[in-house]
């Protein structure tokens, strides 16, 4: 039994790899239909679920759509957003500058249990009170990360009042004196969004985030101001990782 499930699974990639060698090579085009399952069944000598679960894997990473009756279409191709992963702007400024139409919603503000990761980064004890703030970003209408700061009440007493009106941490910042922003670690890696992510940011769950942790740290005073851990969907963008 488990022989034939891996059998299955085998197959399964073959399918998928074969079309995206074709979407690859532009065999298959943005917008294109594709075969319908029985063909697919034809051609690769399978059973139709076979054919249906590599689809459904497709589906899955967005890079096939179902419509209703009609059949399954490969994803229109879109315009990845440029997006400079080091600098000392805000995400915000950062559109602005590059003229895309930003908007942005703040989607919680919360008081976090204890996380022995985030309280070493902001130099907290256990007892402090943290608060996460995120923030939901879109690009012409449509979600394409999730920002969350993480806060010290210690340094910023009336964050938890404050927090779930902010949707810019820097023009938060600002308003409380703070000018220059600079950050000495950044971390990059990759992740599957979880259920609550995949309602955020209207997507499968097998399309990869791109994850940045870093820190914001005062450039007068170099105080640590928050840690940060964004999500970005990895299909929107395009990262440019020069060095300024």
């Amino acid at each position: 039994m488990e022989g034939d499930e891996t059998i299955s699974t085998e197959k399964e990639n073959v399918i998928v790899d074969d079309i995206m060698r074709q979407i690859a090579n532009q065999t298959l085009k943005p917008g294109t239909k594709l075969p319908s399952e029985y063909v697919l069944v034809e051609k690769y000598r399978v059973p139709r679920m076979t054919v249906r679960n590599a689809l459904m894997k497709l589906e899955e990473q967005g890079i096939v759509y179902s419509k209703q009756g009609k059949g399954r279409y490969l994803k229109e191709e879109s315009k990845h957003i440029d997006l400079h992963l080091t600098g000392k702007i805000s995400f915000t400024d950062k559109m602005k500058q590059l003229g895309y139409d930003l908007t942005t919603k703040n989607v919680y503000c919360e008081e976090i249990p204890f996380d022995a990761k985030i309280y070493r980064i902001l130099q907290a004890v256990e007892g402090d009170t943290i608060f996460k703030i995120g923030r939901l970003r879109y690009i012409n209408g449509e979600p394409v990360a999730i920002h969350n700061s993480f806060v010290s009440e210690t340094n910023f007493p009336v964050i938890g009042k404050d927090g779930p009106a902010i949707e810019s941490m820097f023009a938060y910042y600002r308003q409380l004196g703070y000018e220059e922003f600079s950050s000495n670690k950044t971390l990059l890696s990759t992740t599957f969004p979880t259920v609550f992510e995949q309602e955020l940011l209207a997507c499968k769950s097998m399309v990869p985030l791109i994850v940045v942790e870093s820190n914001c740290i005062d450039g007068k005073s170099e105080k640590l101001l928050e840690y940060t851990k964004i999500l970005y969907r990895s299909d929107k963008f395009q990262y440019d990782i020069t060095m300024d």
